[in-house]
């Protein structure tokens, strides 16, 4: 019994360093359950590295939803509207109206889109981090930035700071259910599709909307688009790029220096921690490789960017942003923003710029400083401390603070491991039962036309 009893405890001591993992590895099993055995991941034994492009280009890899067990999931967690959601639809004329709409909506001369992304930063770190040190999680400090900065490019005017709350509710839901901390809230999210019906019954959009979908569409293709996907994906690049300079002081000094480095550091951060672990594809006919390597119609591709990010680099694991002075981003296994033949990131211009104008808002006021794991999906939101750069902190202190902030976020990791597991479960589970994807296509063609009136 004295045995017993050592291990478990022992076995609790130790949790920080061995349940995470195993964890994360049960969850994805959990997820690559979800598609049975048409899903294949890329890159494989059969396909490598080598053939990744070819195939996340080719003409037959280009189905966005319909036939996809995993389809059901992320409209789940992207509702509402997923079905409008210019990632998720299919191709063909409504998926060109869509996409021609956020690319004006993201246009503009260089100097005013860093310029507003400055704006926004400057007034919501001096609202959020007003104390000469600051504790925060970088993620939740990121999301009302980008929530002002989205709304000022659809609006062309300053966000009211209801509507911003609005915006942040909803993002922040998105991104937690994504990460599995915890569960979906559709009516915080009703919250803002209600204040984008106003506005858009309203006129208030500076471009013209796209004319192919409804207005309740039109609704829907702007929350999806900009307050979910823009607002997320720039708040977790934003967390990953601060979290790294927090990390690496040297980087932070030399990000000051000009905009080549920070080309380099922010290719680094990206590299190591891409925003998408996984973009699927169906394939909408055969995709012959050689005589021995077919991939049939049908097939669900699941896209690792770690997998192929780490491949054909020196020292992978390591962080070194000096490595793109001999490696071109343009060559390497490096895509940051998706593929130019398969549907890019329509940010991929905007989003370094912007990135940019709030790092220099940060720095200018800050000294960054974290101890916390850096992982890829961050569902700790990452733990930071902002000190501001008059102030002076001993290098005591600041060990004392760093062991303090590694030994929270370690057992963080344990019970947030957990949750993770069983709600993401519970998530999988009722995104199967719900079938989002599969009811719409059950009644709809791959345009939105309800099938009654196709066959009529």
């Amino acid at each position: 019994m004295r045995t017993i009893k050592l291990l478990a405890a022992a076995a609790v001591l130790t949790a920080p360093r061995w349940l995470p993992a195993r964890v994360v590895a049960l969850r994805a099993k959990v997820f690559a359950a979800v598609n049975g055995d048409n899903a294949i991941t890329l890159p494989n034994p059969a396909v490598g590295p080598d053939r990744f492009l070819e195939v996340y280009g080719h003409p037959a890899a280009t189905g966005r939803s319909k036939g996809a067990a995993l389809s059901d999931l992320f409209w789940y967690w992207l509702s509402p509207g997923p079905e409008v959601h210019q990632e998720h639809l299919e191709a063909g004329p409504r998926y060109g109206d869509v996409a021609r709409t956020t690319l004006a909506l993201l246009s503009g001369p260089s100097d005013a889109l860093s310029a507003a992304a400055g704006r926004c930063a400057g007034r919501v770190l001096d609202e959020l981090a007003p104390g000469r040190v600051t504790l925060v999680r970088l993620r939740d400090l990121m999301m009302p930035v980008w929530a002002e900065y989205f709304h000022e490019l659809l609006f062309a005017e300053p966000c009211p700071r209801a509507a911003r709350d609005l915006i942040v509710g909803h993002a922040d839901d998105v991104a937690t259910a994504l990460k599995c901390t915890g569960l979906r809230h559709p009516a915080r999210r009703a919250r803002l599709t209600r204040y984008l019906a106003r506005r858009v019954a309203a006129g208030d959009v500076r471009q013209p909307l796209p004319a192919s979908l409804s207005p309740t569409e039109q609704v829907h293709y702007l929350q999806g688009t900009f307050f979910n996907t823009a607002v997320v994906q720039m708040s977790e690049a934003m967390a990953h790029l601060l979290l790294v300079l927090a990390q690496h002081p040297e980087a932070a000094a030399r990000t000051t220096g000009g905009d080549r480095y920070f080309g380099h550091l922010l290719d680094e951060t990206m590299r190591l921690y891409p925003l998408f672990g996984i973009a699927h594809r169906i394939t909408t006919g055969d995709i012959t490789l050689d005589e021995h390597t077919t991939i049939p119609s049908g097939s669900v591709l699941c896209f690792s960017y770690p997998d192929y990010h780490a491949s054909g680099h020196t020292n992978p694991d390591v962080f070194d942003p000096d490595r793109w002075e001999h490696v071109s981003a343009r060559t390497a296994h490096h895509i940051p923003f998706g593929v130019a033949t398969n549907r890019p990131c329509p940010a991929w211009r905007l989003a370094p710029l912007a990135l940019h104008a709030v790092t220099r808002e940060v720095l200018r006021r800050f000294r960054l400083h974290s101890t916390v794991t850096h992982t890829r999906s961050l569902p700790s939101r990452g733990p930071c401390l902002l000190v501001r750069v008059d102030t002076p902190l001993s290098p005591r202190l600041l060990a004392v603070a760093g062991a303090l902030l590694r030994v929270r976020d370690r057992w963080e990791d344990v019970w947030r491991s957990v949750v993770q597991l069983v709600l993401g479960t519970w998530m999988v589970l009722d995104a199967r039962r719900l079938r989002l994807a599969g009811r719409y296509f059950d009644t709809h063609d791959t345009q939105g036309c309800p099938l009654q009136e196709v066959t009529e």
